[in-house]
């Protein structure tokens, strides 16, 4: 028994077995890399025997790892075990994963019987030891198995030299309650078990996979099989961050340590999201959009007098900038006068009753205001003229080569024009104005939707710029697509003028307002 709980990370793995998350080999080495960085102690590389795909990236994962165990899994039969030995000896610190299933209904599938099936395990195990001394055997479906012939079975792995025990819940069947107890009766009644890790792998169908792992935790296991994001089969598994930051908040019902960086977990969460191809939804623990957003107006007066009143971690440990307060039609006087005073407008009591009357209407006509929409409010009668305006544009794309762009812009008054060219019409249309305008504003969203069906239909156009933690967003509408996103990318430059106007470029951004859009 030890106080510290290793960390399996099998997403280049049981991750990629999603269906449609097939990465690419590059995908999978940088991946790897960023597990290895953020201090995971076995990173479970892939199935070699699968493809010649899988086996070079566990090979090259191998050779280029600098910290983690490096695993690649294998099915209990010497060929299986061979290609996974050629695939991850390159390691510092390999380890070869064998497996069988060992319930009735996976027992059927090779149509062995008990006794064959014991003897295979003992078979297996021992070909993978006398290859590697670092051998994890796992009981497929362990859960579901009779608990008899589960303790045989751990038994014979143990003394064929297995130094991992996996009890995978593999249909995610089990509660946390059984979990515990699983675990627990092992340790206490097979032989040997007092020398090996005992790990648990559990999959979501249920939703209880980390329960269940934390459970096992609790009932002596000392190593968590988990993914990023919770990626895998079925509902997925075991959420890497989920596991993490529980027991890194309660420390006082779970006692054990991880070598994990979880300033790192944001940046990989949303890496993993991106070359998989599976987004994190909105309300996903930890790395979600919504996980440290606080949109009710007593959520946010309590945010404001003391972060802690409704957050039980700081979104600064899994690397994020800081806590999201939007806007919208739950929100009330506090939050609103907040991310005014941020915006730079001091505001006094009777001014303010007049904002939120506004406010409270257009919230009542959209999901979410953003930071423009609120210096549009305070901007009404105020007669601004915008800096930048565009009174001519022609593009010219097609097969033949690159499109080209020729814009005539006012800016501060002044008529000025360019020539530009950029991969398609739109992109040539956005670098004409960088050239005109250069400026640091970096594009966090280009939306297009149709107004109304046909060809000829009126398309509205969504941008929105980020530059130094300011957020402006602009929209356009028009018959010609390319046009509509013009006036929409120069819509939204003016609103991040303004934002510089009102904030200064002294003004520090950070605070309580969550700045990263993209998450």
């Amino acid at each position: 028994m030890t106080d510290r709980v290793y960390i399996f990370d099998t997403t280049l793995r049981d991750g990629e077995q999603s269906p449609g998350a097939t990465m690419t080999h590059s995908e999978k080495l940088e991946i790897a890399a960023m597990l290895d960085d953020m201090g995971v102690d076995i990173i479970e590389a892939g199935f070699p025997i699968a493809s010649e795909g899988d086996f070079a990236a566990v090979s090259d994962i191998a050779r280029l790892s600098k910290n983690s165990v490096i695993c690649g899994l294998s099915r209990a039969n010497f060929k299986d075990i061979d290609r996974c030995w050629e695939a991850v000896k390159h390691a510092a610190r390999p380890r070869i994963h064998t497996f069988i299933g060992t319930s009735p209904l996976h027992r059927a599938i090779p149509n062995l019987d008990m006794d064959q099936m014991a003897e295979r395990i003992h078979d297996c195990v021992t070909h993978a030891r006398n290859l590697c001394d670092n051998v994890q055997w796992s009981s497929m479906d362990a859960t579901r198995t009779e608990w008899e012939f589960l303790k045989r079975t751990v038994d014979i792995a143990i003394k064929a030299g297995a130094t991992t025990i996996n009890i995978p819940d593999t249909v995610g069947y089990t509660a946390p309650v059984e979990s515990a107890d699983l675990i627990r009766r092992l340790i206490a009644e097979v032989d040997g078990a007092d020398e090996v890790i005992f790990a648990t792998h559990c999959h979501n169908d249920l939703g209880l996979a980390t329960a269940n792992s934390l459970a096992a935790v609790a009932g002596g296991a000392r190593q968590i099989e988990c993914t990023i994001n919770g990626l895998g089969e079925r509902a997925g598994n075991t959420a890497l961050e989920e596991v993490v930051m529980a027991m890194k908040v309660r420390q006082d019902i779970i006692p054990y340590e991880t070598k994990i960086d979880t300033r790192k977990i944001m940046a990989i969460s949303r890496r993993v999201a991106t070359v998989s191809g599976f987004p994190v939804q909105f309300n996903k623990a930890i790395v979600g959009k919504n996980a440290f957003a606080h949109e009710s107006g007593i959520h946010q007066d309590g945010m404001l007098k003391n972060r802690e009143t409704f957050e039980v971690m700081r979104p600064e440990d899994v690397g994020l900038s800081g806590t999201s307060l939007p806007l919208g039609k739950h929100s009330g006087r506090a939050a609103l006068r907040a991310k005014l005073d941020e915006l730079g407008y001091v505001v006094g009591d009777n001014q303010l009753k007049d904002v939120f009357v506004r406010f409270k209407e257009l919230a009542d006509r959209k999901k979410e205001v953003f930071d423009d929409d609120l210096i549009a409010l305070m901007r009404i009668n105020e007669g601004a003229e915008d800096h930048l305006k565009l009174t001519d544009l022609r593009v010219v794309c097609g097969t033949g080569g690159p499109a080209e762009a020729q814009m005539k812009m006012l800016i501060g008054g002044a008529s000025k024009e360019v020539t530009t060219r950029g991969d398609g019409p739109v992109d040539a249309a956005f670098n004409a104005v960088k050239s005109l305008f250069p400026h640091g504003g970096r594009l966090q969203l280009y939306q297009v939707n149709a107004v109304t069906e046909g060809t000829d239909a009126q398309a509205t156009v969504s941008v929105r710029l980020e530059e130094d933690g300011r957020i402006a967003t602009g929209q356009s509408a028009d018959t010609d697509t390319v046009v509509a996103s013009a006036k929409a990318y120069v819509n939204a430059l003016n609103r991040l003028i303004v934002r510089r106007e009102q904030t200064g470029v002294d003004y520090d951004t950070k605070g309580v307002s969550y700045k990263d859009a993209g998450a």
